[in-house]
């Protein structure tokens, strides 16, 4: 019997392009995998079907959603999470749970690979964004469509690698928590339509700013592209959020990050992670370490980006294949 170890990244997301428009495309956006923090699980044979470690209940959900999708009983293995990425943090941690767990299921019975698309419906995952669930399998910078009335998951617009050198820093400060779940949905269904003239202007900072910018390296633009677009998307939300970001104490933060020099900072989806991309290894360290000396209550990481997805790794048994795209 095989064992089976994943590895999957975190998901930065920068912002949705639409919302509320009757008939069209509805969320869309921008978003990046990196490489930490990480979630980390493994299959192995066992007398039964069992999981154990962090977000246990959780994954037993996930794990059944797999076995009605394929119509099977779960197969006789122990799932173990070894790791896991911080929950309502803004980093994707349900979505990439969802998405190893159905990921590394497929792969202990020896299934056949599926599509991105497959994995999320197995798991009930890409109800909204499709970042997240493009991210798992292909990693890099993901541009998502949005979803139309009859599509269960939106079309993937494109991915690039992101350039290796670069890095993002992760400011969270301690105490805060994001949105999800029924408090999720409920903020959506409550939220005002995007008018189409700012769907239509992030749309532009993401194809003439964020993807030719990342594409060439060019860092300076990409980081002014990634501010205006973080902020004017989060403009469509200050319903909830009270601004462009989720509180004052968020939007103090960026400013103050911004006011030291480094002008790429975005709030991840709902925060509380903010995040800074930095052209270097070296630029990374220097401004974790002017974070960690103020007197604040903050978690700092530094993180490179992810260009290939999800990492699974089978011994033993027949080898099988990465999810793939259609």
């Amino acid at each position: 019997m095989p064992a089976v170890h994943v590895t999957a990244p975190s998901r930065l997301h920068f912002g949705l392009w639409s919302l509320g428009a009757a008939g069209a495309r509805q969320f869309g956006g921008v978003g990046a995998m990196i490489q930490e923090p990480s979630l980390k699980l493994s299959l192995t044979a066992a007398e039964v079907f069992q999981i154990s470690g962090s977000n246990a209940p959780r994954a037993t959900e996930y794990a059944r959603r797999w076995a009605r999708f394929h119509s099977q009983n779960l197969p006789n293995c122990h799932l173990i999470i070894e790791a896991v990425i911080p929950e309502h943090a803004g980093l994707g941690s349900g979505t990439q749970l969802a998405l190893a767990i159905a990921a590394g299921l497929n792969a202990f019975a020896e299934l056949p690979s599926q599509s991105p698309q497959e994995l999320a419906l197995s798991v009930g995952r890409g109800l909204r964004s499709a970042v997240g669930t493009y991210g798992f399998v292909f990693g890099g910078l993901v541009v998502e469509q949005g979803k139309l009335p009859d599509e269960p998951i939106s079309p993937l617009d494109c991915r690039i690698d992101l350039p290796e050198a670069w890095r993002f820093v992760l400011v969270r400060p301690r105490g805060l928590t994001g949105i999800a779940g029924r408090e999720e949905a409920e903020a959506f269904a409550a939220l005002s339509s995007v008018p189409q003239t700012t769907t239509d202007e992030l749309i532009a900072l993401t194809r003439e700013g964020l993807v030719p910018a990342a594409a060439t390296a060019d860092f300076a633009t990409f980081s002014d592209s990634l501010y205006r677009y973080g902020r004017l998307s989060g403009e469509c939300f200050a319903a909830k959020q009270g601004g462009p970001y989720n509180g004052s104490v968020l939007a103090a933060l960026v400013e103050k990050i911004r006011a030291r020099g480094h002008l790429g900072v975005g709030q991840s989806s709902w925060g509380p992670t903010i995040f800074v991309v930095v052209p270097s290894a070296s630029a990374a360290d220097s401004l974790a370490n002017e974070l960690a000396a103020q007197p604040n209550e903050l978690d700092v990481l530094i993180s490179a980006p992810c260009n290939s997805g999800a990492r699974i790794e089978v011994t033993g048994g027949r080898r099988v294949e990465q999810p793939v795209g259609d």
